[in-house]
């Protein structure tokens, strides 16, 4: 079902909206629930984690205790599902700082990596799509074309080990792995950032890449454009005036879904590069069974993709030229 016939159902946008707010609150609930039942099935806890499997069984209690693991799992969830409203994700069990404070220090990182790929994929999409579409059938279309399925095709982790092969090892123009000094910010080292960016870039760009084209051939083919080029419009006129604005449309919501998609790419993206982000900490999280940590880490991330979702579907009806059939 489209956002537009969905909006007509609901009747109307700010109640569309507004229902979807509220199964995205019901979404945050069952992701908490599926992960923190994921990490209480895994074998071991924070305790084993931390002290080692051959640890002394009489240490082990006493650090369950001292964590509260020896209270009922249920207890403990909803101990931590008041806290998580209230803006309280607990406390750490392997670092015992402010989980809010790990998350606050990571999130920006994380934010500043996607960033950068959503700054460089709306452009490069836009622009690549148009020039390719407008070229259909001519070298540069089949260039564009073929890299694009190349890319679509291969994992994202193939394509950052080649870059590091390249441009790290090879040619020894760029960090292989994005270190952060103490003290220091990742834009004080802005070559630490070109690796993982464009690791997370490639994939989403050309899957939208080729969605620009497709949408900007249908429209170039139309009547409208077509009638436009009977009566001696100039090509570049026919473009501007009726091609694009009736094929970009379209493709904003999908950037913000994409943007979403950023989301786990960074968790290949900032592991593989040793990046300081929300991906890595849930990393090192899961293997020293912080779970505080983990649901805090996934609760944002599925938080930030119900909005980007949010906000796809809201533009997709916004920027329907039949719109008035939802008012």
């Amino acid at each position: 079902m489209t956002a537009e016939v969905a909006v007509r159902r609901a009747g109307g946008l700010p109640r569309f909206v507004a229902l979807r707010l509220v199964a995205g609150v019901g979404v945050l609930l069952a992701v908490s629930a599926i992960v923190f039942t994921a990490t209480e099935l895994a074998p071991g806890d924070a305790a084993t984690a931390a002290l080692g499997p051959d640890s002394d069984p009489a240490s082990v209690v006493a650090m369950r205790t001292e964590l509260g693991l020896d209270r009922p799992a249920v207890v403990r969830y909803l101990d931590w599902l008041w806290g998580a409203v209230g803006g309280d994700f607990g406390v750490s069990y392997v670092s015992h700082r402010p989980v809010s404070d790990v998350i606050a220090e990571r999130a920006g990182n994380t934010a500043l990596l996607g960033g950068l790929a959503v700054v460089l994929l709306v452009p490069l999409a836009i622009g690549l799509g148009v020039w390719s579409a407008l070229r259909a059938g001519r070298a540069a279309d089949r260039i564009v074309s073929g890299a694009t399925l190349g890319l679509v095709s291969v994992p994202e982790f193939v394509i950052g080990t080649v870059l590091v092969v390249v441009f790290a090892v090879q040619l020894g123009v760029l960090p292989a792995v994005s270190f952060v000094p103490p003290g220091q910010q990742p834009l004080d080292s802005p070559e630490i950032l070109v690796l993982p960016v464009v690791t997370l870039l490639a994939v989403c760009l050309a899957h939208n890449v080729r969605l620009v084209r497709a949408g900007v051939r249908e429209v170039s083919a139309g009547d409208a454009a077509e009638n436009a080029r009977l009566n001696g419009v100039p090509e570049h006129r026919v473009v501007l005036r009726y091609v694009l604005p009736s094929a970009l449309p379209p493709a904003l919501p999908i950037f913000c879904r994409y943007a979403g998609f950023l989301l786990g790419g960074a968790l290949i993206a900032e592991t593989m590069f040793g990046y300081p982000g929300l991906a890595s900490a849930l990393v090192t999280a899961s293997a020293g069974r912080d779970v505080p940590v983990v649901q805090a880490v996934a609760l944002v991330a599925a938080a930030v993709t119900v909005l980007l979702n949010l906000l796809g579907d809201v533009l997709a009806v916004l920027l329907d030229p039949k719109r008035g059939v939802t008012r």
